[in-house]
């Protein structure tokens, strides 16, 4: 490492999660000297993967949002291949076979690039709401989701314009609050239009190997083009003047310097890298998640006749999407089954998996001891995978609990100790900043706090905030 003191590059990147390696290989595309700086040591940020018991554990990935097929012309997803020169046959996605809402007595399934189907069950289940789902769907499909300088707004209000059921608008915002939103019962507008189409439009596939098959195909395109990477160090400041950042200081006290720096590390964390309070719009998120893993000898599909792909489900009358009062709250979340995608022959996972998310508080989890820590976690795994068994066909007690071969469980804090971000919020700082600037005029964001999210939206902002700030500007 001695041999990076007191260079000098064209851009250093801050985080090798999605959007850091997407920015580093469309940079590097284009001959610009780049290093990719991450504390951990393995890439991926809030999508990476873990191994335990010699198998490996997907973290943060539960689908690929945006999934449209091979060939397909001007989507999200066209767009990264095209920008990044990956080939969709390399992803080797396996579509959901179908994914549902469970609310208020109602299950609503959908699947992918078949919104009319979608929109027919809604249709038959909200009768009245026929004619203003239409409206709904072509005023979102018309928003100008993606551009930088779309109109902000809320989502909720939005709906509320439109729609005339207040169950049918916590129905439709129960998987989009879970799968993108960092404003506690509500959404950006532009957030709504463009998880609208992902999920409802295009939806869910995931690769054959999980998120370990598009981080290597990332690393492979980004060490190709010449760019470089330092995994296990971390920025502990940027050195900054009145107008740029002039340095940064790693953790074993080495300096660098940078005509221009990205920072997927979330808009109040980089203003603390720089030694700056965070203003009025760079305060921290607050929604973070706990999510159970359990690993099954059965499958799911053909033993416990478990059918969706992805199931969210809400307990309550009304969605309360916000921090709980308690560690847990268990009323609403996300039940995913890995299985249930529809792998090519003769591809399919070898064990069965359940993973269950819930809302969960940030500050509870921070107050237990060790102690209380760890019987927390091992009462929580049971309750949340009860609640999530309640949402499917039964399985008696005694065959499911013979059947787990593994568990394991984060909290918020796991998500702060491995990612960075304050209160452990998954989705970052409520106001984002879509065009990716800062107070210092050569250091911008990507990442979740730049405003897409996901998957596909981290791809999308590494690609886009490189293009407009580095790429555009030369």
């Amino acid at each position: 490492m001695s041999d990076l003191h007191g260079k000098h590059y064209d851009t250093l990147i801050i985080g090798a999660g999605m959007s850091g390696l997407a920015a580093g290989i469309r940079l590097a595309h284009y001959g610009k000297n780049v290093l990719i700086l991450e504390r951990h040591t393995l890439p991926g940020g809030l999508n990476s993967y873990y191994m335990r018991g010699g198998r490996c554990h997907d973290t943060g990935l539960h689908a690929l949002t945006n999934a449209t097929p091979a060939g397909a012309k001007g989507t999200p997803l066209a767009k990264i291949l095209r920008q990044l020169r990956l080939r969709h046959e390399a992803l080797e996605l396996a579509p959901q076979r179908h994914s549902a809402i469970h609310f208020a007595g109602k299950r609503i399934a959908f699947t992918n690039n078949n919104f009319a189907g979608f929109e027919a069950r809604l249709a038959d289940a909200y009768p009245r709401q026929a004619d203003a789902l239409r409206r709904l769907d072509t005023a979102l499909r018309a928003y100008p989701d993606t551009a930088l300088d779309a109109p902000p707004g809320s989502a909720r209000a939005f709906l509320a314009e439109h729609l005339g059921d207040p169950e049918l608008i916590d129905l439709l915002l129960l998987p989009l609050f879970y799968y993108g939103s960092a404003r506690p019962n509500d959404m950006d507008l532009p957030q709504l239009a463009i998880m609208w189409k992902s999920l409802f439009h295009e939806g869910f596939a995931r690769p054959r190997e999980g998120v370990r098959q598009i981080l290597r195909l990332l690393l492979e395109k980004y060490h190709a083009a010449g760019g470089t990477r330092k995994m296990g160090t971390g920025v502990r400041r940027l050195h900054t003047d009145a107008q740029r950042v002039t340095a940064a200081e790693l953790d074993n006290g080495e300096i660098l310097t940078a005509t221009t720096v990205l920072s997927s590390a979330g808009l109040a964390e980089t203003h603390r890298l720089c030694g700056a309070p965070a203003d009025a719009t760079a305060t921290p998120g607050a929604l973070s998640f706990c999510e159970t893993i359990t690993l099954l000898d059965q499958r799911p599909r053909e033993d416990f006749h478990w059918q969706e792909t992805i199931l969210f489900y809400c307990d309550s009358d009304r969605l309360r999407y916000e921090s709980p009062d308690a560690l847990v709250d268990p009323r609403s979340g996300v039940i995913c089954i890995p299985n249930n995608y529809a792998y090519a022959p003769p591809h399919s996972l070898d064990k069965g998996w359940l993973r269950v998310t819930a809302l969960a508080s940030h500050a509870h989890w921070k107050a237990l001891s060790p102690d209380a820590y760890a019987a927390a976690k091992h009462e929580w795994h049971a309750k949340l995978n009860a609640t999530a068994r309640a949402h499917l066909p039964p399985v008696p007690d005694a065959r499911f609990d013979a059947a787990i071969a593994a568990r394991d469980m984060f909290t918020p804090l796991t998500i702060e100790r491995y990612t960075g971000h304050i209160n452990g919020a998954i989705y970052g700082a409520p106001l984002k900043r879509r065009d990716g600037r800062t107070h210092w005029e050569n250091l911008f964001l990507c990442g979740t706090d730049q405003g897409f999210l996901g998957i596909t939206g981290a791809l999308l902002s590494g690609i886009s905030m490189a293009n407009l700030h580095i790429l555009k500007t030369d």
